[in-house]
């Protein structure tokens, strides 16, 4: 019997574990901190303990209206939210005793009145002591400190022989309760229920993002829409929403892949040399008039920038700055890299929704691009036969990167980088003297680096990013992009019949859009729908390996006119 009365103990004591929350210690900031002393004694109560030592003094040079960051005697460094508004916490990256190197990414929160933003402390520190209260879903008031930090001029991990940490190990009951609170579910349900209205992205909004992923994943590989790339984006989506893991985070695996190769901007530069290895520019050699349908088409990318400005204005809720603009409207090209590229280096959070947006648009090429090849052409201009395209010797192809890459140094250094990688791979296909670097580039690197890409770019599908008005303004202007792409290559190809005596078939001016090369084959299937004996691809492949370089060109412009923003 007395059995029984002890597991029925123990069970109450779990259970009791489960249901309780963790009571917050109160705390109250002393009279002589500073700023704005009434308003954080009134915060008090929210900084829960962890006190401000009275001989702390506000460090002015390394605090902002965001944070105060005070600096006590003892060389201690405290720092505090002074924000009028409260401000959400989305991601909690750091941990006691850890040891911060300068510029590593310690929290992400969302100030009332402001934009989401990421805490990064550029000094080298340790963490003494956090705020009990910071976690994620978090509430910060004014006043909240958040955390103690001692800075430190060298960082080892050498300790003195045979030592042992002494502690106790915790009962029953508690350890019980602390294998619960670290399950997904526990902080599926804690985080949607601590503050809804604000927090419900942070726990449902990870099962929504799951399902997106798993959409993704269904996609690549049941219905093969672009499978080389949506399949690590799904898989690394489904990662990146994982609860407490951490994976997308500073620390993670995806967290150091992306910093590594998205936000240097190198996977798309290697995707590029890739590219130019698998690309015959001869059909665009061979018909040079038709890179100007390659241009055209890049009218998309303008008009979607226009686009984002004009939601801004119209619709509350929707705030896309020029930067953030110009990333959505470069999905308009329909090139991958390209978008990824320009995105990393203007607007990183959106990186996930463009390059999802993207990819699946190229992926909907067949879907999108007849209808309105067809709305905008008669069946007569359909069945136009263009003729055959001339040799082109190696000599012009050998030539063609080198002075494209010259051309660009020259007149557009922006474009320099992702123009330069796409010719250097070009050159490697057709000097004919270094196959094995040829044939490395167009198959094993790009196909390490794609799956590398997509899980960066996964990472950045995690709910806080993703679930917003504007990912759904993205979706609407990257399709409206596309479609105006599409139906500008195509006017422009009818206008170029205007004053030409030899006659271009409308229809390649659709492949104008750099989604190599599914364009050209699109415009190849209309062309023969309307006249069996009409073959267009290699005419179409012209106006579409001049779209890769377009896209090129409108990143490298739109990069040279915003960055100083």
């Amino acid at each position: 019997m007395q059995k029984f009365k002890l597991f029925f103990a123990a069970c109450a004591v779990l259970l009791s574990g489960m249901v309780m929350a963790a009571t917050e210690p109160q705390v109250t900031v002393p009279a002589n901190a500073e700023p704005a002393v009434a308003a954080l004694k009134t915060a008090a109560a929210k900084a829960s303990g962890l006190v401000l030592p009275p001989t702390a003094k506000l460090d002015k040079v390394a605090s902002d209206e965001l944070f105060g960051w005070y600096e006590d005697v003892d060389g201690a460094k405290y720092l505090v939210y002074i924000w009028e508004k409260p401000a959400t916490v989305y991601s909690l990256n750091i941990a006691e005793k850890q040891k911060l190197l300068p510029g590593r990414e310690s929290m992400t929160i969302l100030p009332g009145g402001r934009s989401k933003g990421k805490l990064k402390i550029t000094d080298a520190v340790k963490v003494v002591k956090l705020n009990p209260g910071l976690v994620n879903a978090a509430t910060l008031e004014k006043g909240m400190v958040l955390g103690c930090f001692l800075p430190t001029e060298i960082v080892h991990d050498s300790q003195n022989n045979a030592t042992v940490e002494s502690g106790t190990l915790p009962g029953w009951g508690e350890g019980l309760r602390g294998l619960w609170q670290s399950t997904g579910i526990y902080d599926l349900i804690r985080q949607t229920t601590c503050d809804f209205s604000q927090t419900w992205i942070l726990g449902l909004g990870r099962l929504l993002m799951m399902f997106v992923a798993l959409v993704l994943i269904y996609l690549a590989i049941v219905k093969e829409f672009e499978p080389l790339l949506l399949l690590p984006i799904g898989f690394g989506a489904l990662l990146a929403n994982i609860p407490l893991a951490g994976i997308s985070g500073p620390d993670g695996i995806q967290g150091m892949i992306y910093n590594v190769g998205i936000e240097s901007g190198v996977f798309p530069l290697l995707i590029f040399m890739g590219v130019g290895a698998m690309t015959d520019f001869g059909p665009l050699l061979a018909n040079p008039k038709t890179a100007l349908l390659g241009g055209a088409a890049q009218f998309g990318i303008f008009s979607a920038l226009l686009g984002a400005l004009l939601l801004t204005m119209a619709i509350p809720g929707i705030d896309f700055h020029f930067k953030e603009a110009a990333s959505i409207g470069i999905i308009g090209g329909a090139d991958g890299p390209t978008s990824i590229y320009l995105t990393s280096k203007l607007s990183p959070k959106l990186l996930g929704a463009v390059a999802v947006a993207a990819y699946s648009y190229m992926a909907l090429v067949p879907i999108i691009q007849p209808p309105i090849m067809k709305l905008f052409t008669t069946k007569a201009e359909r069945q136009i036969k263009m003729s055959q395209l001339r040799h082109v010797g190696k000599l012009e192809k050998i030539c063609f990167p080198l002075l494209i890459t010259l051309l660009c140094a020259f007149l557009l250094p922006d474009a320099a980088p992702l123009i330069g990688m796409l010719m250097f791979g070009n050159l490697m296909r057709e000097c004919g003297v270094v196959e094995r670097l040829n044939q490395t580039a167009q198959n094993a690197l790009i196909n390490i680096v794609t799956i590398f890409l997509g899980l960066a770019v996964g990472s950045k599908l995690s709910a806080d990013q993703f679930l917003s008005l504007q990912t759904l303004g993205i979706l609407v202007l990257g399709a409206i992009a596309f479609s105006i792409g599409t139906a500008a290559g195509v006017i422009f190809a009818k206008i170029m019949n205007v004053f030409s005596k030899e006659k271009i078939n409308p229809l390649i001016g659709a492949a104008g859009v750099s989604a190599v090369p599914m364009a050209a084959r699109v415009a190849n299937k209309v062309g023969l729908e309307a006249n069996p004996q009409n073959f267009l691809l290699m005419h179409a492949m012209g106006p579409n390996v001049a779209g890769v370089i377009g896209s090129a060109v409108a990143a490298g412009v739109l990069l040279n006119m915003l960055k100083a923003l």
